[in-house]
């Protein structure tokens, strides 16, 4: 594999981290579960820019999102597989 666009931690993510220059919509992605060693593929439904999260799997209103094995906060509007996932769709648990 080359080198990979997003991250994960462990199959337990939810999401992934961007790890290049804003991706485009509808850019096959090729990510990394640094745990397992194991390589993900998915496609960009939106843009998202270098550092943000891309759901890695459909999440629901009220689910947790899990980013490096971490408790990051709760989905707040649904997201599909592929869409950035940041401030507009998740919230900390914390306020």
């Amino acid at each position: 594999m080359s080198a990979p666009d997003f991250l994960a931690h462990g199959p337990e993510d939810t999401v992934g981290v961007v790890v290049v220059e804003t991706v485009k919509t509808g850019a096959a992605l090729a990510g990394l579960d640094m745990e397992t060693g194991q390589a993900l593929h998915i496609d960009a439904l939106s843009d998202i820019p270098l550092g943000h999260k891309i759901a890695l799997k459909d999440l629901a209103e009220g689910d947790t999102v899990l980013k490096y094995g971490h408790d990051i906060g709760k989905v707040v509007a649904a997201a599909k597989a592929g869409d950035h996932v940041h401030t507009h769709n998740m919230k900390t648990k914390r306020w």
